[in-house]
C-alpha cells in the first residue's frame, strides 16, 4: 500500500508559495497602477471629495468665483478654472473647480488665455472643496487633451500639428507651397462647396455660432452678447445676419454665392450691425456704445479684441475663395478704407496685425469644422494654418 502523503511540504512547496505570493503582489501592483493612470471624469470627481490624489479630465467653462458663480467672459484672473464633462455645460453644480497654482498660471489661468475656454484639459491633484464647492486643489499637473498628464513644473501643452488631420486629404495639394501657388491651390480646394441660401443662413448661424456654455443661445460678433437663438431678426435688440466682407465691396447682395458663404457671414446685434454698414477696417475712432471694445469713425470699423483675428481671417478666405473664376467678382485686400462698391476691402496690414495678434481659439475652430461637415463642406485655410497668412500676403 503506498502510503505516501498526497500533501507536498519542505523546500519544494515553500518555492511554490513564495512564486505565488510573488505573482499575487505583481498582480497588485499593475491593478494598483493601472487604476492610478485611469482619468476621473468630472461627475466621478465631484462624488469623491475626500482628499485623495486623482487625475481628472475635463472641458474648461470658466472662472469660478463663488460656488454659484463661474465667469464665462471678462475673467478677472488666472488662480482657478471651471471644468465639466461637456463644453457645453452651464450649472455650476456639474463643474469641477480646480485650483490653478502659480507654476501653471501662464498656460492655465484665464486672464492670459481666455482662448482655452472650451478645451478639453486634464489635471492632477487633490480632491477637496475649493470656494466651498466640489474641487481640486494643489495640482502636480496639468495638460491639454485627455489621458494622465506628465508632472512638469513648467508644463507646457502638447499643441496639435497645423492642420491635424487634413493636412493629408483635404489640403494634399497645397502642402509645401507659398505666395502665388499656394494662393491658386488653395481656391481650387475651397471653392468646392455646397451653397446656401439666404434663409438657410439663419440655421446654420445657430449652429455654428452656437455658445458654448448655451446651446440655446448664439454669441453675437462685435458686442459678445449671449442671445436667443431664435431672437433673430429686424427689431431693436434682435440679431441680423452680418456680412464681414461688407457685401457692397462687389456689389454681390445675398444672393446665393459670397452673398450666403457662412465662412463670412456672423450673428450681430442689429443696431451694431447698421452702424458699422460697409466700413472697412482698421484701428481707431470712437467707442461704440453697444459694442464695448469695438471703435468707429467715418470710414473704419474696429472689433473688439477677441474676434480681431476672427474678422482678419473672414477676410482673408473671402479674397482666397473669390477669384473672378465662378461668375463672382474677384475679391481682393488691400490698403484702403474708402474702397466704396470696388470689390476690395482694407486695410491689409491691419488685419494682419489683428491675425497675429489674435490666433484661432477654439469657437474659431469648432466653428470652422461645423461649415466643414454639417453645411458648405469647405474650410477656412487660415483658421487651420495661420501661417499661410504670411505666405501669401508677407
Amino acid at each position: 500500500m503506498n502510503t505516501r502523503s498526497s500533501t507536498r511540504s519542505g523546500p519544494g512547496r515553500l518555492a511554490t508559495a513564495l512564486a505565488l505570493a510573488v505573482v499575487l503582489v505583481a498582480s497588485v501592483a499593475v491593478t494598483a497602477s493601472a487604476s492610478a493612470a485611469t482619468a476621473l471624469t468630472v461627475t466621478q470627481a465631484l462624488a469623491t471629495q475626500d482628499g485623495r490624489g486623482a487625475t481628472v479630465t475635463g472641458y474648461v467653462i470658466g472662472q469660478p468665483t463663488a460656488a454659484t458663480t463661474v465667469l464665462r467672459s471678462g475673467f478677472t484672473s488666472d488662480t482657478a478654472i471651471a471644468i465639466a464633462d461637456t463644453a457645453a455645460e452651464t450649472g455650476p453644480a456639474r463643474m469641477l473647480y480646480v485650483q490653478v497654482s502659480a507654476a501653471y498660471r501662464s498656460t492655465f489661468g484665464l486672464l492670459t488665455n481666455p482662448g482655452l475656454r472650451g478645451q478639453r484639459i486634464t489635471t492632477t491633484g487633490t480632491l477637496t472643496a475649493y470656494f466651498s464647492h466640489g474641487g481640486l486643489k494643489n495640482p502636480t499637473a496639468m495638460t491639454l487633451g485627455g489621458g494622465t498628464p506628465a508632472p512638469s513644473p513648467s508644463p507646457t501643452p502638447s499643441t496639435p500639428a497645423p492642420g491635424g488631420d487634413h493636412d493629408s486629404t483635404y489640403y494634399a495639394t497645397a502642402i509645401g507651397k507659398s505666395g502665388a501657388a499656394l494662393r491658386s491651390s488653395l481656391h481650387s480646394i475651397i471653392k468646392v462647396q455646397t451653397k446656401l441660401s439666404y434663409d438657410q443662413v439663419w440655421e446654420a448661424l445657430r449652429d455654428t455660432d452656437q455658445d458654448p456654455a448655451n446651446s440655446n443661445n448664439v454669441i453675437l460678433l462685435n458686442t459678445g452678447r449671449s442671445q436667443s437663438k431664435t431672437g433673430n431678426g429686424g427689431g431693436v435688440d434682435d440679431w441680423n445676419r452680418e456680412h464681414v466682407w461688407a457685401k457692397s465691396h462687389g456689389d454681390f447682395g445675398t444672393a446665393t454665392g459670397p452673398g450666403t458663404d457662412v465662412h463670412h457671414l456672423r450673428p450681430e446685434d442689429v443696431s451694431v450691425n447698421s452702424t458699422r454698414g460697409n466700413k472697412d477696417f482698421d484701428n481707431g475712432g470712437s467707442p461704440v456704445a453697444e459694442a464695448p471694445g469695438c471703435y468707429t469713425d467715418a470710414d473704419s470699423w474696429e472689433p473688439r479684441n477677441a474676434v480681431k483675428g476672427d474678422v482678419a481671417r473672414m477676410i482673408m478666405y473671402m479674397a482666397i475663395r473669390y477669384e473672378g473664376t465662378d461668375g463672382w467678382p474677384n475679391l481682393e485686400l488691400n490698403q484702403s478704407v474708402s474702397n466704396g462698391t470696388a470689390p476690395y476691402h482694407g486695410k491689409l496690414s491691419v488685419l494682419l496685425q489683428w491675425h497675429q495678434v489674435d490666433p484661432p481659439d477654439a469657437f474659431e475652430k469648432r466653428r470652422n469644422q461645423r461649415i466643414h461637415e454639417r453645411w458648405q463642406g469647405n474650410r477656412n485655410p487660415f483658421v487651420d494654418h495661420p501661417e499661410w497668412a504670411g505666405a501669401i500676403w508677407g
